[in-house]
């Protein structure tokens, strides 16, 4: 299955604790349907010391967030959008907003 969201995508998050924040996605992990994204749902982890070169201590990470919780962002008006997928002329197959048909660059 395509992915509607990527990473270097720019989302908002509609549902949650975290609804309406934005934020970049760093990564995707497509059998979970989840994705991490730069700046929400951050969690503390405590981390052991790993020799010399990494102290130990509480780090704060972005954790993982559903999918279905996420947005794409247009990038030309930046408001959320709808993700379609359409064929183009050469056979490639490529994301577009739904509300425009606008092809959104990868």
């Amino acid at each position: 299955m395509a992915a509607k969201i990527r990473k270097g995508d720019r989302v908002v998050v509609i549902s949650g604790a975290e609804k309406g924040k934005r934020g970049e996605v760093l990564r995707v992990i497509p059998k979970e349907n989840r994705a991490v994204v730069q700046g929400i749902a951050t969690a503390k982890r405590h981390t052991k010391p790993r020799g010399m070169g990494q102290p130990g201590g509480i780090v704060e990470r972005e954790a993982a967030i559903h999918l279905s919780n996420l947005m794409l962002l247009d990038p030309k008006n930046d408001k959320p959008t709808r993700v379609a997928f359409r064929v183009l002329e050469g056979g490639r197959k490529t994301r577009v907003v739904r509300a425009t048909g606008d092809v959104i660059e990868d």
